[in-house]
């Protein structure tokens, strides 16, 4: 029997990626998107066959929503090997402009929040089985703060500690927690950004990646490896040398508006 893959944010980016890496290696799909059509489509262009995929409508940043959408999958499809909770918004911020109040509550609810309830429809049954990996996806924003980014760096910063959090609380579960931590991907997402992106990786690349990360079961990765010297770097690095460094560095874009 196929093992079986419950992943959000499966209507673009890095989670169509990491979907079709898991597909291309055996498993079978439960795709998690808002944007259900554009999986559908996306489904449909990968020639996915019918019987090893299901795709679920939800909304990571409503509990509820997320709760419904596991309790679908445990009846369609069983319990999850794997859990990955792709979903995430990265977008900048000027805490001087109320609409970016809202921007920030609506990261921190996707971010952290939808990762929390991505895994909570799961953690119990597999806990009973004894076995299982919960896939939290950080990023190398959440080692420092740079500006325009207060929403993402602390909301990635949190996600990267929650996942600590859960690893040691499931450590003699069998089930297991494993964070990932993207440099800069080339997604959507990053080609909005409007400064120099080092060691830039490809979607594709990255998921080959990822997935043997993994499937190995590593608690934290850093991927390209490249980025996990720069975040060290960066963690150790004085603040007065930080701001030096950084004095320059674009502002990451916000949402158009007010």
């Amino acid at each position: 029997m196929a093992r079986l893959l419950f992943i959000t944010g499966a209507s673009s980016g890095l989670g169509q990626a990491l979907a079709w890496r898991f597909y291309q290696a055996g498993y079978s799909l439960a795709l998690v998107a808002r944007r259900t059509d554009a999986t559908a489509a996306w489904a449909a262009s990968r020639q996915l066959a019918p019987d090893r995929y299901r795709i679920y409508q939800a909304d990571v940043s409503l509990i509820d929503s997320m709760v419904a959408a596991a309790h679908s999958c445990l009846s369609q499809q069983g319990v999850p090997d794997v859990v990955l909770a792709c979903a995430g918004i990265s977008v900048g911020v000027d805490t001087q402009v109320r609409a970016d109040l809202d921007v920030m509550a609506q990261t921190f609810a996707t971010n952290n929040i939808g990762t929390a309830a991505t895994f909570h429809g799961f953690v119990a049954k597999m806990r009973e089985r004894g076995s299982g990996t919960l896939v939290g996806i950080g990023s190398v924003n959440g080692v420092r703060g740079f500006a325009g980014h207060g929403a993402n760096c602390p909301s990635k910063a949190a996600l990267i500690s929650y996942c600590e959090c859960l690893r040691l609380e499931l450590r003699d579960s069998g089930v297991k927690v494993v964070t990932i931590s993207p440099g800069y991907i080339d997604t959507p997402l990053t080609r909005r950004n409007a400064y120099r992106m080092p060691f830039l990786m490809p979607a594709e690349r990255f998921a080959d990646k990822a997935f043997a990360a993994i499937e190995s079961q590593v608690s934290y990765r850093v991927i390209p490896w490249q980025m996990g010297w720069i975040a060290r770097l960066l963690r150790i690095l004085p603040n007065w040398a930080f701001d030096r460094a950084f004095a320059g560095r674009a502002r990451k874009p916000r949402n158009p508006g007010p």
